[in-house]
């Protein structure tokens, strides 16, 4: 996996803490000789910081260039890869980890608006312009473009709680966005990723009950909770695949979330991975259809066939 990684230039946003943190390192101890990493987040000292961490652990084989933006101004992203050093602009690898969350779980009636429009600017407005920012230097490359769009997203956009309407809207739009991204590209090779991952140990509580301590630490009192390294390990991992595959979806629990739900959605996985493949050398020999979005008629009833055949069976097993 290290050399699949070597000589690529990765940008993660959201950088300075939690998961954007833990996959900075993680990258560069996976490919400590060739690589180059983009930080992004608000706190410029923040990221200062983390870059010597990094260098001062793997040494100089990873450069490291720091950018102060926040994703939810579109002025910022505007300015992005113009402000890049000419070394830094083939971006390979596009991690879309910034969002925001608002102080308070309240009901919705209750969210003053500004939060709202806070929260879709950087979770959902936030991530398709930095995805629009990066995807033609993607597009640019031979034999159709190639490049890696990973987007970190939670749980919440698939199973939604009382108290959480905003967030759980925003994840859901990302989810949407996300699968419909992957199919308007479905004839590159531009793997487009999700990774939605369930109670992970941030400074998220933190943040949503307002700086309560210990509010936050009753979150995951009695639990064993994911860490920001369970994740990144992941991330890293779908980006170090052979180019020939993709890790389309991703679903992290830790142990006490897991349930029926994600096992049929990892059949799902499965499935959508055969038929990706299938529907790629569909659009390869038939180049007409791809620009029309036409499917392939025979494949899907394949999947769909064989989908309902699967999960009559897993569905038995559960009862049994």
């Amino acid at each position: 996996m290290s050399k699949r990684l070597e000589g690529k230039t990765v940008v993660i946003t959201g950088a300075s803490s939690g998961i954007g943190r833990s996959t900075a390192f993680e990258f560069a101890r996976t490919s400590p000789k060739n690589l180059r990493l983009i930080l992004t987040a608000r706190r410029f000292d923040a990221l200062q910081q983390i870059a010597a961490e990094i260098n001062k652990e793997v040494g100089s084989g990873v450069q490291i260039y720091c950018h102060a933006m926040d994703v939810g101004k579109p002025e910022d992203v505007d300015a992005f890869i113009p402000s890049l050093p000419q070394q830094f602009r083939d971006i390979n690898i596009l991690f879309n980890n910034a969002y925001a969350t608002w102080s308070g779980n309240s009901l919705f009636l209750l969210i003053q608006r500004e939060h709202i429009d806070e929260m879709f600017a950087t979770n959902v407005t936030g991530l398709m312009n930095m995805t629009q920012a990066v995807l033609p230097i993607f597009l640019a490359r031979p034999d159709g473009g190639h490049g890696d769009i990973i987007n970190m997203n939670s749980i919440a956009g698939r199973e939604a709680y009382v108290g959480g309407s905003i967030y759980c809207a925003t994840k859901a739009a990302v989810r949407s966005y996300t699968e419909i991204l992957r199919k308007e590209l479905i004839a590159t090779r531009i793997r487009v990723i999700e990774i939605a991952a369930g109670q992970v140990e941030t400074d998220f509580s933190v943040v949503r009950f307002g700086g309560d301590q210990a509010k936050a630490d009753a979150v995951y009192a009695g639990v064993e909770p994911c860490t920001p390294e369970d994740i990144a390990e992941v991330v890293v991992f779908a980006a170090g695949r052979r180019e020939n595959m993709v890790l389309a979806d991703a679903l992290l629990f830790p142990n006490h979330q897991a349930s029926i739900f994600p096992r049929i959605i990892l059949v799902y996985i499965v499935l959508y991975s055969y038929s990706t493949r299938r529907q790629r050398r569909f659009y390869i020999e038939n180049p007409e259809c791809s620009k029309s979005g036409t499917c392939c008629p025979r494949q899907t009833r394949e999947i769909f066939d064989l989908l309902d055949h699967v999960l009559t069976f897993t569905i038995k097993d559960i009862r049994t």
